[in-house]
Formats: structure tokens, sequence, C-alpha cells
């Protein structure tokens, strides 16, 4: 067993975590507090190579590996959650699914132009009536008489990039009475009419990672948009939502990181009693276990991303080493980030440090991308073989 990591992936690292700190840190409060998406820096980000690190060098990207992907994603996150996220969806939910199951053509359209941070992707499964119940969707594409192309009609909801997403990868039914196996794939441009955005989601977290919800009407979509065969659609979006969650879990655990070195920092410097208050024992152990889970978190979500790997070389499925790594990691990250504003009393409560924000954005990762109830059926199904 190697823990080493190889050139690439420590340059990678490197690369990120100097971006993030000197970049995304001095503006994180700010986007965090007007809302406003942080276009300028998320171009930055496409220029490093940041928003398609494993999308090949043909293809615009940085042609690297999902360790190095998963590195970049925590050093991102523990600077900003709210730019980790729209990194996550360009990476791992448009990008992937495209490079995965696209043509040639649809790759050096869209994958290009979004890898290099030209152009931002977004990832539109859920709708208002079915969130973990992702079969459960009313979204149609019907073919035209002539077979030019899909007319589609519905609602998409929580589209994390949806207010200003130039592609989107839609879900919805061509088939309705095949159940899951009558949902395809599409790659939408939005600026074509029938494409409708909503109002810009007033979220708890991630408040920069603008979210909304969208709505077709009577949208044209050509037929050599859709990605994939008909009817691979729910398949498709598993696979993809498997490698999401490892972009996921990488999210947590640098919220986790950056909460738990604000803690550390804090413990040596804040005096009580005579003394600093990581002389006590109470906070002692709070910081061992915090420590312990976020370390824990960290070789999770890397070996996840190690499986994928090699999955994608010998074939095979890592979903439960990426639900294990995504319930761990999120369920960690919201214990650290706890555990941190505990720590800091009063000014843990307080808007003048960012611990309160580490707090508000870790919630969302125990949600998005399969909430820790279905990680765990998942996990679960994957032991016993029982449905």
């Amino acid at each position: 067993m190697n823990f080493e990591l190889s050139e690439e992936q420590q340059m990678i690292q490197q690369a990120a975590r100097e971006f993030a700190q000197s970049a995304i840190v001095p503006i994180a409060a700010h986007h965090d507090e007007t809302g406003e998406f942080p276009l300028e820096t998320i171009r930055q980000m496409g220029e490093l190579g940041l928003m398609g690190i494993e999308v090949p060098e043909a293809y615009g990207g940085a042609g690297l590996d999902t360790v190095g992907y998963a590195l970049a994603m925590m050093e991102i996150a523990a600077a900003d959650a709210a730019h980790s996220t729209i990194m996550s969806v360009n990476n791992s939910l448009f990008c992937n699914g495209i490079l995965k199951f696209g043509s040639e053509e649809q790759k050096q359209r869209y994958v290009r132009a979004v890898a290099s941070g030209e152009a931002i992707g977004a990832y539109a499964l859920t709708e208002p009536q079915s969130g973990s119940d992702a079969a459960n969707m009313r979204t149609r594409a019907v073919l035209s008489d002539d077979g030019s192309h899909y007319v589609i009609n519905g609602k998409k909801s929580w589209i994390t990039s949806g207010p200003v997403a130039d592609y989107v990868v839609l879900f919805a039914i061509t088939d309705p009475e095949a159940g899951s196996k009558g949902i395809s794939a599409f790659i939408i441009e939005t600026n074509k009419p029938g494409f409708i955005r909503g109002k810009t989601e007033p979220k708890m977290g991630i408040r920069a990672s603008a979210t909304c919800e969208i709505e077709f009407e009577n949208y044209h979509c050509p037929v050599e948009n859709r990605l994939g065969e008909e009817g691979i659609g729910f398949k498709m979006a598993m696979s993809v939502l498997d490698a999401g969650r490892i972009g996921i879990a990488s999210q947590a655990v640098g919220i986790a990181q950056a909460a738990y070195e604000a803690a550390r920092a804090y413990v040596r410097e804040r005096q009580a009693f005579g003394q600093p208050i990581g002389s006590f024992q109470m906070i002692q152990q709070k910081i061992a276990d915090m420590k312990t889970r976020l370390d824990a978190a960290r070789l999770l979500t890397l070996r996840a991303a190690w499986k994928k790997m090699q999955c994608e070389r010998e074939g095979g499925r890592f979903t439960a080493e990426a639900s294990m790594a995504k319930l761990y990691a999120s369920e960690t990250a919201m214990f650290v980030a706890h555990q941190a504003v505990q720590i800091h009393g009063g000014m843990g409560y307080s808007r003048e440090l960012p611990v309160e924000r580490y707090f508000r954005d870790a919630k969302i990762t125990e949600i998005y991308e399969g909430t820790s109830e279905i990680q765990r059926m998942v996990i679960s199904r994957s032991e016993t073989g029982l449905r």
C-alpha cells in the first residue's frame, strides 16, 4: 500500500492551494454575503486547468487523474465551498458525463468550452417532486415527426450554476411506459428559445454558487444533442453521480480542514483562567476527535478516487466506495464545523470569523448528490445484495 502522491498530484495540489489562498480567501466572505457569482475567479480556475482536471488535453483539460482532482477540490473548498461547488459540477457532472457517453463532436464542442473556463456547465436531474426518487421525473422529450429534434417540456429544480450556465446536461422522459428505462439525456444550450431560468434560490450556505429552477417550454433540442442512446439516461445519471460523490466528499474534507485549522489556531491563542484553552482536557478531546475524523474522511475519499481510476482501467464499479466517502466526509464536515463553532464560543457565532460560514456550508454536503440516508441505503445494498 503506497500513500505517496505522484509528482503531478503534488503539483496540482500545490497550484490549487496557492490560487485558493491568494485569490479566493480574500473574496470569499464578500461573495458569501452578497451571493454574487464569482465569475472572474472561475475563469481563472479554468485557465489553471481546475475546471477540467480529468479532461484530456485534447479536449481542453489538464489531463490529470481522479486523485489529483480530489486533492485540488479539497484545497479550493478549504478556501470557499461555493467555488468548489461550481468546480465540482463542471468536473464531475458535466464534463465527466459527456466524456463517458458523448460523441466526439459533443466532446469537442461542449467539454472544451467548460473545461477551459470559457463556459459554465450545469446538471439537471432533480425536479420539484423527484429528489432522491430520481426516476419519478415528469420532464418530457418528444421526438418530432421528422426525427430532427426533440420538443422538451418540464421543470427542474435546485440546479447548481443554473442562473449562469451556458450548457446543461438534462435528463428527461422519452418513453413514459418504460419507467427508469425510458429516461434519456440531452445537452441543452441555454441561449435557445424555450429555456427559462427561475429565481435564484436564497440558500443557507454555498451562497455564491448560484442555484435556481429551470423550465422548458417547447424547447427544441436537435437530435444530435442527445447524449448517448435513448433509454440509458437513468443509468448514465447514476454513473455520473458516483463520480460526483467523490467530488462532494473532497469538498467536505476541504471544509472540515478549514474549520479544524481555525479551531487549532484558536485554542493556542485564546486564554482562559491564565492558560490557553487548548490546555483543558475538554478542548483536547474535541481537537483529537476532529483530527481523527478528518484524516479518516480524507483517506476514504482518496481511496474512492483511486478505486475510480482502477475501475476505469480494469472495469468494475466504485459505487460503494464513493458512497462511503461521501457519507463519512459530509458528516465529518458537519461534526468538525460544529465543534469549531463551539470552541470559538460567541465569536464562532459571529460573521466576523469564517467558522460560521464553514458551519453553514458544511450542511449541504449531507444533502446534495444523494442524502446521507440514500448513501446508507446504497452501501447496505452493496453489502447485502438486498433491495
